[in-house]
């Protein structure tokens, strides 16, 4: 368990707050079943989260209402019949957070958790943090099409220092992608658009690979990057060469004010005839190829992020940034990120 820490001061004009309001992953409905009871340190606050007989998912405030204690299952917390059940005096909650029973007594009323408004989509769930607990002011998109042709989802995480503005930038900051990662003809395809809390980016780029220290390849992917918000970011990827369509969640959480996870989720849709030959996987049967090459463009996104890792903890957010003119939407995007920091006085703007 986390120990709680306080959300840090600003600073001046190069800090950010540490928890822009938003959607932000807490894990896959099939972790919650299998795990029973989560705990988790989220936005700076400690939370769990069940499901009940019926198939809802609460994610709620992990300190009871009664006294106190922590109702995770690393102190006791236990959930029964659906029920999230406090290991210091047995009262009962259900996944609307009230009390619904007590071992020696009716259940009080006044007893109720805090719970967070939770979103699905394929499996995974998102709860809203509001600044100054508001409710939602937008909503998260649609699942997107599913069917049989897509493979199961892949899922990695990585814990690290920084701030979910900065991991997000990367859906804009096309001159890292040559110079960090090694990308080849990057290029905007149109310009960036915004529509509320929702940003669109396009981009095409060449990537080489080596197989087995033999033979370059050259892989030619088109990108569209949906953000709503900081801690939502979908990329649907063609890979032409192969015609391979790909979908990459990339989800950013604090927490709490220095620690950020980034939660990798990626989905392949079947290939029954590729343009060219699948190299070293080509033999293997259709879904078990597409669960490899799912893992292996996990492993590829896992790296990427990697790389950015020693950049992020290292570096200080510059408001205003000084740009080229190479740089691209970034200022544009420092300005779609002001309507996430609705505590900040309206003189100052936002981060820009």
């Amino acid at each position: 368990m986390t120990k709680k820490t306080r959300k840090r001061p600003l600073k001046g004009v190069d800090d950010l707050p540490a928890f822009p309001e938003g959607w932000y992953f807490i894990a896959s409905r099939e972790a919650v079943l299998r795990e029973e009871l989560i705990e988790k340190t989220w936005m700076g606050e400690d939370i769990v989260a069940w499901c009940d007989e019926e198939g809802r998912i609460c994610v709620a405030d992990a300190k009871c209402p009664h006294l106190g204690a922590h109702l995770g299952p690393s102190v006791g917390g236990k959930v029964r019949d659906g029920c999230l059940v406090c290991p210091f005096h047995g009262f009962e909650f259900d996944t609307t957070g009230q009390c619904v029973a007590t071992p020696n007594a009716p259940p009080p009323r006044a007893a109720k958790l805090k719970v967070y408004e939770t979103r699905e989509i394929l499996g995974l769930v998102f709860a809203w943090w509001g600044s100054g607990g508001r409710p939602p002011q937008w909503h998260l998109p649609a699942d997107p099409p599913g069917g049989a042709e897509w493979c199961e989802l892949g899922l990695r995480t990585l814990r690290f220092r920084g701030h979910p503005q900065e991991t997000t930038e990367n859906s804009v900051d096309l001159g890292h992608l040559r110079y960090v990662h090694g990308y080849d003809s990057v290029h905007p395809v149109g310009s960036v658009s915004v529509d509320g809390a929702y940003m669109k980016s396009c981009f095409d780029f060449k990537r080489v690979r080596r197989i087995a220290g033999l033979k370059d390849l050259v892989y030619e992917v088109s990108a569209v990057a949906h953000v709503h918000g900081l801690g939502y970011s979908f990329v649907e990827i063609h890979e032409k060469t192969i015609d391979m369509n790909a979908r990459l969640w990339v989800l950013a959480t604090p927490v709490d004010d220095t620690l950020v996870e980034v939660a990798l989720v990626s989905q392949i849709r079947e290939i029954r005839k590729p343009k060219r030959p699948i190299t070293g996987l080509g033999f293997l049967p259709t879904r078990l190829r597409h669960r490899l090459m799912n893992q292996i463009l996990l492993s590829q996104q896992k790296r990427d992020v990697v790389q950015d890792v020693v950049i992020w903890e290292n570096k200080r957010y510059r408001s205003p940034p000084r740009l080229c003119q190479s740089d691209g939407p970034i200022g544009r995007y420092r300005r779609y990120c002001r309507q996430f920091y609705p505590e900040l006085p309206a003189e100052t703007g936002g981060p820009t």
